[in-house]
């Protein structure tokens, strides 16, 4: 079955081993350059966000690619590239609405993740567990319940407020 990074940007402390070892494993160097997940961060706040490919169903890279470098293997339901057949147009890194397609400047080509082969390095190096590589099928489950948690949780501290206040 299909699988998908699943990022809680909530656990991510900003470390950047994820960047590391996905540079490392597919670029030889550990260069944030060269990796196919970036860590987004807003300093005031203190928020980092890791930035995957979702593997989209009707993905937008595959759609506009005008040399059909972007394809998706039937059996794992990855999208990945061609590169014997991309020109580095980088149309797919435009398209993504994710922005987790991107051209990298070192290899000079397009790259977005391919999950480690099945075995993504990114989710192993997460020490504090905010990425994972999960079935889609189960993704909305696990959707369903950090929003039940959250909402549990406000409602759980507006009553321990009203009751306070009483």
């Amino acid at each position: 079955m299909a699988k998908a990074l699943v990022v809680n940007h909530e656990k991510c402390n900003g470390c950047r081993k994820c960047e590391e070892v996905c540079s490392a494993r597919h670029g030889g160097v550990a260069n944030p350059l060269s990796s196919r997940i970036r860590i987004m961060e807003w300093q005031p706040e203190g928020v980092f966000m890791p930035v995957v490919c979702h593997q989209c169903e009707d993905a937008p890279c595959i759609a506009a690619c005008p040399t059909m470098a972007r394809v998706r293997d039937e059996e794992t339901g990855k999208t990945s590239v061609d590169y014997e057949r991309c020109i580095s147009c980088k149309t797919c890194v435009a398209v993504c609405p994710f922005g987790a397609s991107r051209y990298d400047p070192l290899s000079k080509r397009v790259v977005t993740c391919d999950l480690c082969d099945g075995d993504p390095q990114c989710v192993k190096a997460c020490e504090t567990g905010a990425i994972t590589c999960l079935e889609k099928g189960d993704i909305s489950k696990v959707r369903q319940y950090e929003a039940a948690l959250k909402l549990y949780g406000a409602a759980d501290r507006a009553l321990r407020g009203k009751m306070a206040r009483t």
